[in-house]
């Protein structure tokens, strides 16, 4: 399971110019889920997401977490996550998991998520084509793998 964590100041999700998703400052993540994928990755993943220290104190240092500044966190399903650029020009992405196994790890993330934030984490709608609009802050950008979590 692999994110793109992305510190916002405000974004949001457009399915079909319906605005499906908004938020104000908190975290724009984009989740990429492989068949190999189980819910250790989402509960480690999760916990990660909600502790890391990647908000501003009142010295302006990057001490506190999505739960200290009761931020609000937006979830897109992203399969390109997981492009394999090796050969040629055209990128494969026969390591994404395929919809009736990503689909309920996607479930289960945002619930965990819910869970570990302690309010409803909003998401874009997964298989779409989604229009995805994000002012990021800092830039605060944070990849992550739960593949390399040792």
């Amino acid at each position: 399971m692999k994110v793109v964590i992305q510190r916002v100041s405000k974004a949001s999700v457009t399915v079909e110019n319906e605005k499906i998703a908004n938020i104000q400052n908190g975290l724009l993540i984009f989740l990429g889920i492989v068949d190999e994928d189980t819910i250790d990755d989402i509960k480690w993943l999760t916990n990660k997401i909600v502790n890391m220290r990647i908000f501003p104190d009142n010295q302006g240092v990057m001490n506190t977490s999505i739960l200290d500044v009761n931020g609000d966190i937006i979830v897109v399903s992203q399969f390109t996550l997981h492009a394999s650029t090796k050969k040629g020009n055209r990128p494969s992405y026969i390591k994404a998991a395929k919809p009736e196994v990503a689909i309920p790890l996607y479930e289960t993330f945002i619930k965990q998520l819910d869970n570990d934030l302690g309010k409803q984490v909003q998401s874009g709608e997964f298989g779409a084509d989604m229009k995805v609009e994000l002012l990021n802050d800092g830039p605060v950008t944070i990849i992550i793998d739960s593949k390399e979590k040792v």
